[in-house]
């Protein structure tokens, strides 16, 4: 962790992306690697992207356009990370591209409970939007070096944050307390018709909806192995509902029906905007 302690919410992202890692890596790999991280400065040759040496990832948040995280690693640590991963699920002779979409795979994983940390931490559902090979857009960001120890093993890996979620404060839980019934407020027919306009245009927007029958965690190595015919046991017996899934939050849950030769679901339950929030992690 840092040399010198800072306060408790100066580097809580710094704090989720190691602990990220961490899980990520020891799910994949069966290690369990001890990660630690230093403020650092970056250069501006190590954002060029005429550069060879590093490759960068941009990760762009559902939570606004300038919350960002960027993912730098040097060709021999990207190349150990895949390499590690590949090998535990009995892949010994991986070629290079095989090796470096297995490291980002790894680094997807571990933002998208990144993506968890910030839903959590704002109390509004974040997710991670689609990624690209980028290098951040300044030196003067907050940056940070990781290093991922398995076994005597150190592996070097640059991390950047952009403001708005580096600073992001920790929003308090709503209680609902008492309030004595005030008076409407007095609103002009303008200001009625913006309002039901601006309504009107947020009904038209598209959210994919999915259902969830339940979820399994299995190793690599194991889901190589699967073939036409395996079977994957979840964490959901047939007596307990399904969940309804909209926009990767869980917002009800209920029954499968089946509804002219086609399967449906009939909802038994929506839940609380707090439940929601827990769904996420």
């Amino acid at each position: 962790m840092p040399e010198h302690d800072p306060p408790a919410t100066r580097f809580w992202l710094a704090d989720e992306w190691a602990a990220q890692l961490t899980h990520v890596m020891e799910s994949m790999t069966g290690e369990a690697p001890s990660v630690t991280y230093a403020p650092y400065e970056l250069s501006p040759a190590e954002l060029d992207p005429n550069q060879n040496e590093l490759i960068w990832w941009e990760q762009r948040f559902s939570s606004g356009p300038e919350a960002i995280a960027w993912i730098g690693a040097a060709t021999k640590s990207w190349e150990e990370i895949g390499n590690r991963v590949l090998k535990s699920a009995g892949v010994d002779d991986g070629d290079q591209e095989t090796i470096r979409s297995t490291y980002f795979e790894i680094v997807n994983q571990a933002l998208s409970g990144v993506a968890g940390a910030l839903s959590k931490r704002a109390r509004r559902e974040t997710s991670c939007l689609e990624g690209r090979e980028a290098p951040p857009s300044s030196i003067d960001l907050k940056s940070y070096s990781f290093e991922i120890f398995l076994g005597e093993l150190a592996i070097p890996v640059l991390t950047v944050f952009s403001k708005s979620i580096e600073d992001l404060g920790e929003t308090p839980v709503e209680t609902s307390q008492p309030t004595a019934a005030l008076p409407p407020a007095s609103t002009s027919s303008g200001e009625a018709d913006q309002k039901a306009h601006a309504i009107d245009l947020l009904l038209d927007v598209e959210l994919p909806v999915s259902v969830s029958f339940g979820r399994a965690q299995l190793a690599l190595k194991d889901v190589i192995k699967l073939t036409t015919g395996s079977i994957i046991e979840l964490n959901r017996s047939v007596s307990e509902p399904v969940e309804v899934i909209v926009n990767n939050c869980v917002i009800a849950r209920g029954e499968v029906v089946v509804v002219e030769g086609n399967f449906g679901v009939r909802i038994r339950q929506v839940i609380s905007r707090q439940e929601r929030l827990r769904t996420l992690t």
